[in-house]
């Protein structure tokens, strides 16, 4: 969905990408929840750029292996939002948008690389301007990449919550929701492994896109 086969070259070119995305990503989660009046995210230590606050490890190593994961979601209390519904879907934009921003000013950089006439195919394979390459490269496609499979409405991906914003479903019935389209995700996520049919091509898609600018 997310990855194709990664060596172990690759995987490490991703790993500060996925690290630095998945920090940002909640981050911002917590910010916008404190900053639309809501301190649960604050006072539970995730207002932090410090990653160990924000990334589970198991959910780590699935990103890195299985090119799908997560981190610890971020809490907060409608309760203490002036506008309940409008500022859940602020809240949840927050985490995919700052990939967005992450991956598009990433590919903006690795773009400098060959404007500047930095032929990385031609360096040493751990030279540092191809390493910083890739690094920086890895950084754009995994960001946008997290930041398609996050606003699917499928729960319980931030997407879904913009979509719920809109309904007016009972506490219970959300959770099955959530429940259901979680169990949805990981069914599709391992038809895609079992089969090797990409069903959501978001890898193949943001590929393409970044072809298309380098």
């Amino acid at each position: 969905m997310l990855r194709m086969h990664f060596d172990i070259i690759d995987t490490l070119y991703s790993l500060p990408g996925i690290a630095i995305g998945l920090t940002l990503h909640e981050y911002c989660h917590a910010l916008a929840a404190y900053k639309l009046g809501d301190g649960t995210a604050k006072a539970d230590g995730r207002l932090t750029f410090d990653p160990i606050k924000h990334i589970d490890p198991i959910g780590f190593l699935f990103i890195v292996i299985a090119g799908f994961g997560w981190a610890k979601p971020v809490s907060f209390d409608p309760r203490n939002l002036a506008h309940p519904r409008r500022d859940r879907v602020i809240i949840a934009l927050a985490g995919p948008l700052s990939n967005l921003a992450l991956g598009i000013v990433s590919l903006f950089i690795v773009k400098l690389f060959s404007l500047a006439g930095i032929h990385i195919s031609s360096l040493p394979l751990f030279a540092v301007y191809r390493t910083v390459f890739y690094v920086i490269l890895y950084t754009a496609t995994i960001n946008l990449g997290l930041f398609i499979f996050n606003i699917l409405p499928i729960p319980p991906l931030d997407g879904s919550h913009v979509f719920f914003s809109g309904m007016n479903l009972s506490k219970e019935k959300e959770a099955r929701f959530m429940q259901w389209g979680t169990f949805a995700l990981f069914a599709l996520i391992a038809a895609e492994r079992a089969t090797g049919i990409d069903f959501i091509p978001i890898g193949a898609f943001v590929n393409k896109v970044v072809s298309l600018v380098l």
